[in-house]
């Protein structure tokens, strides 16, 4: 049954050093607090994971908590490049970094093998692609009962798991509505978990087309309101373009970056 604590204490006791960790969520409801307080409780040799990569990883990277990515497409969405993602990759700033490039459909169908139980993935998207022949965890397989040629993905079983969603009740149910993406299959393929929400209400109102994450398959609840901006949360505020944006001009350089850092985690100069 999921526990209901504060942010600091939450990353404290699932975030690991060494552990492979999944912050998901599709457009809006992105874990941005989450992934902040990663960084100001120092966390080193992180696998993240995600399927579309944008600012909080490139902020987890620069910091030097991550020392591989898993990840299918990353950017900092309609504005451009994820400059410490390539400062990493290019040239090992702050840390190396490793990179295993899927598709969507491919890190999709990994995280619904993890939650299932099953060893691995099979799909047709990557036909005609080149990724096979630069990521080592795609490989052909053939239909025992056809004979096509398929690709099998291994399946994603994070250490921890950390999603975003409006509202918990006071047992640790969780409810999200709007654009959602791969949250739930994320969290159930996890060995730990942490949800962050807008608020902790009494009792969880019906709403259609909601996700329920019960409370038995979430560790920990931690009521963080606005803790998806600049990223937005339907139903409570919109989306913070001009984050975006500035983001941009803060990640391309190291020293603006750096001062960045030492503002967020508390650092004086």
């Amino acid at each position: 049954m999921a526990e209901l604590l504060s942010l600091e204490e939450a990353v404290g006791r699932l975030v690991r050093d060494g552990d492979t960790v999944a912050l998901e969520g599709f457009t809006h409801l992105i874990p941005v607090a989450a992934g902040q307080e990663i960084i100001r409780q120092g966390r080193r040799g992180l696998t993240l994971v995600r399927m579309t990569p944008d600012i909080v990883y490139d902020q987890l990277i620069g910091a030097g908590c991550a020392s591989k990515l898993i990840f299918s497409w990353g950017g900092n969405p309609g504005v451009g490049s994820l400059h410490r993602f390539r400062d990493a990759v290019q040239h090992d700033w702050p840390v190396p970094l490793e990179i295993e490039e899927h598709s969507h459909a491919g890190m999709a169908n990994r995280y619904v093998a993890g939650a299932s139980g099953l060893p691995f993935a099979v799909l047709r998207g990557y036909t005609g692609t080149d990724l096979p022949a630069q990521t080592d965890t795609i490989k052909p397989i053939t239909c025992p009962f056809t004979g096509e040629r398929l690709t099998a993905v291994p399946a994603l079983n994070p250490d921890v798991t950390i999603v975003h969603a409006q509202r918990a009740d006071r047992a640790g149910n969780v409810q999200m509505w709007g654009i959602t993406g791969v949250q739930k299959e994320a969290v159930l393929a996890a060995k730990r978990s942490l949800v962050t929400v807008e608020e902790i209400v009494d009792e969880l109102e019906p709403r259609v087309g909601a996700v329920i994450l019960p409370s038995w398959v979430v560790t920990a609840v931690a009521e963080v309101p606005g803790g998806a901006k600049p990223s937005y949360a339907a139903g409570y505020y919109e989306r913070d373009n001009s984050a975006y944006q500035a983001w941009d001009e803060v990640g391309r350089d190291r020293e603006e970056f750096t001062k960045w850092l030492n503002e967020l985690t508390g650092v004086t100069a």
